[in-house]
């Protein structure tokens, strides 16, 4: 016996392994694009296969699919979304444009299960055809990147997950770190006093507004183009299938998605999706900014800032012992550098569509869904990993917050900047602290001078009781 089965289309004939549930076109993408050896997305996947069960129903339902034909289609789905035919979904993901070959290796695997189901062999498509009857009422225009978007939506709301436990965390460390006054530093050097617990509380705050970019960015996918078929004009879908199959897409995906009002717009412009990919290079912008004040933070344990310690989770060299290093907080800066890479690349793919169509979907679809998958994860290990266990080496703190020339500008409004510049001065170079100094000049009565100097003043706005002349 044949260890493969032949099959034609209209450019020829082509082996396919026998016991294969792909077909011809998949096997065609699969010898021309050996290019990478990375698969689909298996959301992106089962995505394209809640579509085609979608489909499925809505066509019965309107009298254009035998509803036997129906009925082994929408458990070839089933059994698919299981995860029992993963091994059938292998086309690389650098491949020809909007993905056609992946909605045909769909298309091929759906039609040869159910074929199987009817007690047909595979590739006996007289029984059901991929294009034909799965494919009914659809192209890869509109399929694809109405799969995209699901998968995108399904993807955002586990990131999204992950950024709320990574607010709550740092709003929790801003919390319980509210009470430390430190030397703030601009441009990496001594600055006015600021609270420990006001950069977590920054810091948290800069999650929130990524949290609320990335849900506006999802929400615009919810406005898809399925109907819109191979330019947006709906040729060849029957009215009664599109509005059916978005509300059956709706419900497996318990979100509420619309039919695009302009579907050439939809179809020829994957704006949407740049989008959330933009505000996941501001969320990557600001977890770099996060993760490199933390490693500075952390860096010591002697000759370093030393102001925090970030838990040890592995050891930190095959030479040095006993070496520590911020290991989570370089992870988030690597994942972060990839983001922005992919987002450059969703930048030029989306750029790059020609008239009806963007044909560079397949890219932009492999970078987005891996991009959310990656700052998911990432930002989970950080919460869990780092920012829960920092604990605050508070008597070095206080040293260094006593030392700094940072507190210096709280005198301005009592004896002038030109005078408080002195004093700085003086007391960099005599290696004494500022309080010691004023003290000794008697630059200040007792009460401006505690006034003054109480840590908690010099870290939020207040009224002044006093001003210069």
């Amino acid at each position: 016996m044949e260890n493969y089965r032949i099959e034609k289309d209209y450019l020829g004939e082509v082996k396919v392994p026998y016991d294969a549930y792909w077909g011809v076109q998949t096997q065609r993408a699969m010898d021309n694009f050996p290019i990478s050896g990375l698969r689909p997305i298996k959301n992106y996947t089962y995505a394209i296969i809640r579509i085609k069960k979608a489909a499925a129903l809505a066509n019965s339902e309107a009298g254009l699919l035998d509803k036997k034909k129906a009925k082994a289609i929408i458990e070839a789905c089933d059994e698919i979304l299981k995860g029992k035919y993963d091994d059938q979904f292998l086309v690389d993901v650098y491949q020809a444009g909007e993905g056609t070959s992946n909605n045909m290796n769909a298309n091929e695997v759906i039609a040869n299960i159910a074929i199987e189901k009817l007690k047909g062999k595979k590739g006996d498509y007289s029984i059901i055809h991929p294009n034909d009857d799965v494919n009914m009422g659809q192209s890869s225009n509109d399929v694809i990147p109405t799969a995209i978007k699901l998968a995108a939506i399904e993807l955002s709301n586990k990131l999204i997950d992950s950024l709320k436990e990574l607010q709550t965390a740092f709003y929790k460390k801003a919390k319980e770190f509210d009470k430390i006054i430190k030397s703030g530093r601009t441009h990496l050097m001594d600055a006015a006093p600021i609270r420990l617990g006001q950069e977590f509380g920054a810091w948290a705050d800069l999650i929130k507004d990524s949290i609320l970019r990335i849900q506006a960015a999802k929400n615009e996918l919810k406005k898809i183009n399925l109907g819109g078929t191979a330019v947006g004009t709906g040729i060849n879908a029957d009215s009664r299938y599109t509005k059916n199959a978005i509300a059956y897409l709706s419900k497996f995906i318990n979100e509420r998605l619309v039919q695009a009002k302009d579907l050439p717009e939809v179809t020829e412009s994957p704006s949407d999706l740049f989008n959330l990919s933009s505000a996941l290079s501001v969320l990557s912008t600001d977890l770099i900014k996060i993760a490199n004040d933390l490693r500075l933070m952390n860096s010591g344990p002697i000759t370093g800032l030393a102001e925090i310690s970030l838990p040890a989770v592995q050891p930190g060299s095959s030479i040095m012992p006993g070496k520590v290093n911020p290991s989570v907080a370089e992870m988030v800066d690597m994942v972060s550098f990839r983001v922005l890479g992919d987002s450059h690349t969703i930048e030029l793919a989306t750029q790059a569509g020609q008239f009806e169509l963007n044909v560079m979907e397949p890219i932009i679809n492999y970078c987005l869904l891996h991009d959310l998958i990656i700052l998911g994860n990432a930002c989970k290990v950080f919460s869990e990993k780092a920012i829960n266990g920092i604990k605050v080496n508070k008597e070095h703190i206080a040293e260094m917050v006593e030392k700094t020339p940072g507190i210096g500008l709280a005198l301005n409004p009592y004896i002038g900047y030109e005078k408080a510049a002195e004093v700085v001065k003086e007391a960099i170079k005599t290696n004494k602290s500022i309080p010691q100094l004023v003290k000794e000049k008697k630059l200040l009565s007792e009460k401006d001078f505690k006034e003054v100097f109480d840590p908690f003043n010099l870290t939020w706005p207040r009224k002044l009781n006093k001003k210069k002349g």
